[in-house]
């Protein structure tokens, strides 16, 4: 496995979480770090040690801040070798029948649209870049796979972000571009925080669940960010051991 290199990655979603742990073992590892985020406060938080690193508040529903989002990075370093996609949301803990439309719409407008957009706007550079090509890496989740109770509006945008990840690593075969998903099984952050005290479960108790340090999360995203071009992790998962998600239901 290749180190970064000083090759350049842009970390959507950086102020926190999965996003602020990741930017940090990527620049351990070597890369260049473009930190995006809705709050800027949080994302110079990030980039508190990380030397070099370019600050970018963007909110990945706006179309225009996506598009400013990678004109910084190439103003910055004059390419963009990864993307980790990072952005998203949860949305509302309700039964189907409950759920409203803009809560729905709230979603589905960063978990599949922001990252839609993201993904493609990095494309647009890797292809066009000399010498061309990058690696696309979008954080999917265990939901992907097997849906939580209550989570329609997260569980639906997770596995059509599925979908995404494999028609991006078709279209982008013949440029040099990779794609490829990383599904996260109860990583401990705060938006996490309430696994370890007790969550709902599929036949409709609470019980708590493990969880696992997010460090080994932010290490999956570096192994994959780190392969030559010859090579892709096209779907990988990392979960708490002691999880329910094997015969999950």
């Amino acid at each position: 496995m290749d180190s970064g290199d000083g090759r350049v990655v842009v970390v959507t979603g950086a102020g926190s979480g999965i996003g602020r742990e990741a930017a940090h073992a990527l620049h351990a590892a070597g890369f260049r770090l473009v930190l995006a985020g809705r709050t800027e406060a949080s994302l110079r938080e990030t980039a508190e040690g990380c030397d070099g690193a370019v600050v970018v508040p963007a909110d990945v529903t706006d179309p225009a801040a996506v598009e400013a989002l990678f004109a910084r990075a190439l103003e910055a370093f004059g390419r963009v070798d990864v993307l980790f996609n990072n952005a998203g949301t949860f949305g509302p803990s309700a039964r189907v029948d409950e759920i409203g439309d803009e809560d729905w719409d709230a979603v589905v407008a960063v978990n599949l649209s922001g990252c839609f957009r993201c993904a493609r706007a990095a494309f647009r550079v890797m292809r066009d870049q000399d010498p061309p090509g990058g690696r696309i890496i979008n954080n999917g989740s265990i939901s992907a796979q097997v849906p939580r109770p209550w989570s329609a509006p997260y569980a639906a945008t997770k596995h059509a972000l599925t979908g995404l990840t494999k028609a991006i690593a078709l279209d982008g075969r013949p440029l040099g571009i990779a794609c490829g998903q990383l599904d996260v099984g109860n990583a401990a952050t705060a938006m996490t925080g309430a696994f370890e005290t007790g969550t709902r479960q599929a036949d409709g108790s609470i019980a708590a669940e493990p969880t696992m340090d997010v460090r080994h999360a932010a290490q999956a995203v570096v192994h994959m960010a780190s392969l030559p071009p010859s090579a892709n992790v096209l779907s990988m998962t990392v979960m708490a051991t002691g999880m329910p998600f094997v015969g999950r239901g």
